[in-house]
């Protein structure tokens, strides 16, 4: 079994903004897989499945990005699922608009959520897939930037990366992290 998460906050008052960016990666590749998302007994939304030839759940914690990890922590234990067999998607303010980057057994960069991960797993040598919203301009608070809604341009190009994170996914499922960061990390256009 292997976890692919995507971070972010639940409700309709959190959906479209940039910080719930792993969630509208998570709810694509539901919806092109005919999959729907479940409650679970973890405070998180679960699909199940086979995905490229593996048994894959789909995982958005809900309980807000800062706490992602108690979640995450509950299913990783209930299911034996060690920290290598979890992909993690999440924004990142370090990161342009649309670039993406795979890394694993990195700090969390100041990410809550990562932090929260690390925590609850004990250990960071989990698969980050970052996917970068940009910085704000220097007058507008990080925390307004990261909770306010992509700007309608902003959400096509997120849109149009959305074949590549597939790639990516797919690449790290059959061949492993060190194939996926060679296919993506060296181009900066993704």
């Amino acid at each position: 079994m292997r976890l692919i998460v995507g971070l972010g906050n639940p409700g309709a008052n959190y959906q479209g903004t940039r910080h719930n960016i792993g969630f509208q990666v998570l709810d694509l590749l539901a919806d092109e897989h005919n999959l729907s998302f479940a409650d679970s007994k973890w405070q998180a939304k679960v699909a199940k499945c086979t995905m490229w030839g593996q048994q894959v759940l789909l995982v958005k914690p809900e309980t807000y990005m800062n706490e992602s990890g108690r979640a995450v922590g509950a299913i990783a234990s209930y299911y034996r699922v060690p920290p290598g067999d979890i992909i993690v998607l999440h924004d990142d303010l370090d990161l342009p608009l649309a670039r993406i980057k795979v890394v694993c057994s990195r700090g969390a960069g100041g990410h809550n959520g990562i932090l929260s991960l690390m925590s609850h797993l004990g250990s960071r040598d989990f698969v980050r897939i970052r996917l970068g919203i940009g910085r704000p301009d220097p007058a507008i608070p990080v925390k307004n930037f990261v909770l306010a809604r992509f700007l309608p341009e902003e959400q096509n190009v997120v849109l149009q990366q959305m074949d590549t994170i597939c790639q990516v996914l797919r690449m790290l499922l059959e061949k492993g992290p060190v194939a996926a960061m060679s296919l993506i990390n060296g181009n900066k256009t993704k």
